[in-house]
């Protein structure tokens, strides 16, 4: 037996307070616009001269950071509401691996490049 009452809200689970359908799908269209924009924005920008040749890499990287941030709000859900605290610290510790990863291995390829032998040494030992 529950009851619509701010009470009652605040003992359900996250994700289990029922949403509107309309505002949902309303949500979705939005972000699928602001995907969609972003997409053909960072196509354009690639494609075209309309944009300072060394300044590109930085304009595709906003854009990318915009669309994860599209992503994350409009799709995903994440926002700073207390029913989303859980999915914010996962996508923390997630963005926390995945740069562990990267960086590391960029690490140890640096490693790699300045210990490694010379090719011309390591075709002599070959004969």
């Amino acid at each position: 037996m529950k009851s619509n009452g701010t009470a009652q809200q605040a003992e359900d689970a996250p994700g289990e307070h029922d949403a509107d359908p309309a505002s949902n799908l309303q949500s979705y269209v939005i972000g699928f616009g602001f995907a969609i924009v972003l997409t053909l924005a960072s196509f354009g920008a690639a494609v075209t001269h309309w944009v300072w040749a060394p300044g590109l890499p930085v304009l595709l990287a906003v854009l990318a950071i915009a669309q994860m941030g599209v992503h994350l709000v409009f799709f995903l859900h994440v926002s700073s509401s207390p029913d989303s605290v859980n999915t914010v610290l996962a996508l923390a510790f997630g963005i926390f691996v995945v740069g562990l990863v990267v960086f590391g291995s960029m690490i140890i390829m640096a490693n790699l490049n300045d210990y490694m032998m010379p090719m011309q040494q390591l075709m002599q030992m070959q004969r």
